[in-house]
């Protein structure tokens, strides 16, 4: 266990101008018309990758050329130095960086048609009302959904807690309700249940990890059972970078009448999701993880299920009359949506969904896969690095992240050398995973977590300030 101690009038509700009707060639595992389409081919994972450090050094994948160098130049804020040293932001697990035509939607939408939405007769409504209905429909296309089947809620935290207060609380006979998760999820994903517990007398359980540090699977089959009501797991671990066969578990669920909910937060951003494929119940995912703006997240629900649930919030917009004895209800979405919501935000949520589509979410996840690969082999061989989560190989595939901690060196020591000294941006703490790290028999670690926009050069410099930040440490032994 570590225990170094760190060193330091009538109002009318309008239909939008225009929808964006699904597509039905419409998907985001092709590529786009990106400027970069001719320089990039879409990439796979080879076993050589997998296995073998020397051809991970010299992959062409990762080289000049590479996704990470040709999208770089649309992230404004990656050009910069951080105290005297060239930024690498390594911390994409906690939040992403947003391309110039993110920002440039929000700076329109306040420039040019700033006003509420569903609610006036005048252009600028209309337009905004327009906008905001087309980046709904953007997420919904994006992970093959109907429109009315997403929520947008603050954040995916919201979006988990929405559930809990309204499908639980109506649907299931809470003395006998039984809920399963696992002890990697994030703490967004264990509190609001264990507040069920607590108010209802229902039955809390968590998957434990196997020796290969991936939640066991064997032991979720044994646990469900028909008082199962609930099932709540990451599809990819924030910590452990695992990847879970989402598909599969739903399916087990599913078998024993449970609903499932995907916490979609590590995924979505990296890989395709498609929730009719997974055929989930619930799914959530926040914007900020995906390229766009902070202050809005969303939650997939099916329509069915949807329809059957009471409002999250009241007062305007989730209402379809208000008398003063009773009041009446939107249909769903609007049913959870009360009061003005973050409309500039939803907008730039739909121009990050654009860009990323454009790339097509294939390429981005077979770059990354390659290029959390090179990050694992060289991260590996640093001397005294423990790195948490299984090992990747032909059949285990990781994301792209590696939590790690290094022997006798604080990580919140590190994360601070590497900053100040380097202007390298790594996470440390516990990832808000207190439960998982006490599992694993540390208080915190440190992150290293990447995305399309990385290169083998980041990765290459992280290493290197790494070894001189652990050698720095290392010289008043």
């Amino acid at each position: 266990m570590i225990t170094t101690t760190p060193m330091e009038g009538a109002i009318l509700k309008l239909p939008y101008l225009r929808t964006v009707s699904r597509n039905p060639n419409f998907t985001n595992r092709s590529s786009g018309s990106l400027r970069w389409r001719s320089r990039y081919r879409p990439l796979h994972v080879s076993a050589s990758a997998a296995s073998s450090s020397t051809s991970l050094v010299d992959n062409p994948k990762i080289g000049p050329g590479s996704l990470g160098h040709i999208t770089r130049s649309d992230f404004p804020i990656l050009h910069q130095e951080i105290n005297g040293s060239k930024l690498v932001y390594l911390d994409n697990a906690a939040t992403s960086q947003k391309p110039t035509a993110v920002i440039k939607a929000l700076q329109n939408y306040y420039e040019a048609y700033n006003s509420n939405v569903h609610r006036g007769i005048h252009y600028l409504s209309a337009k905004a009302t327009d906008e905001y209905e087309s980046a709904r429909q953007k997420v919904a296309n994006f992970i093959n959904a109907g429109a009315r089947e997403i929520i947008f809620t603050r954040n995916a935290t919201e979006a988990i807690n929405l559930i809990w207060r309204l499908y639980l609380t109506t649907n299931c006979c809470l003395l006998t309700l039984q809920i399963i998760t696992t002890i990697a999820e994030h703490h967004s994903a264990i509190v609001p249940w264990q507040i069920v517990a607590q108010k209802t007398g229902a039955v809390l359980k968590f998957v434990n990890l196997t020796e290969d540090e991936v939640p066991d699977l064997g032991q979720l089959r044994d646990i469900l059972s028909r008082r199962t009501k609930l099932l709540v797991m990451h599809h990819v671990s924030n910590m452990l970078a695992s990847v879970l066969p989402m598909d599969e578990v739903i399916s087990w669920a599913h078998d024993v009448g449970a609903k499932v909910l995907v916490d979609a937060c590590q995924s979505v951003p990296h890989m395709v999701v498609d929730v009719k494929n997974l055929d989930t119940d619930f799914l959530v995912g926040s914007s900020h993880k995906m390229c766009g703006p902070t202050g809005v997240g969303f939650l997939y629900g099916k329509s069915e299920i949807l329809s059957g649930m009471p409002p999250f919030l009241g007062g305007g917009e989730m209402i379809a009359d208000v008398y003063l004895d009773h009041s009446t209800y939107a249909e769903p979405p609007s049913r959870f949506e009360a009061g003005t919501p973050a409309i500039g935000e939803a907008i730039g949520l739909g121009a990050a969904i654009d860009y990323l589509s454009e790339i097509g979410m294939r390429q981005i996840h077979d770059y990354e896969m390659e290029l959390g690969n090179y990050l694992y082999d060289r991260l590996s061989s640093v001397s005294d690095v423990r790195i948490y989560g299984p090992a990747p190989s032909l059949t285990v595939k990781r994301a792209a992240l590696c939590s790690f901690n290094v022997k006798d060196v604080h990580p919140t020591d590190l994360a601070t050398f590497l900053d100040q000294q380097h202007g390298v941006a790594i996470r440390s703490g516990h990832h808000c995973a207190q439960p998982l790290h006490r599992h694993l028999g540390i208080s915190s670690s440190a992150r290293a977590s990447l995305h399309f926009y990385n290169t083998k050069d980041d990765i290459d410099r992280f290493i290197e300030a790494l070894k001189d930040t652990i050698n720095f440490f290392t010289s008043f032994k």
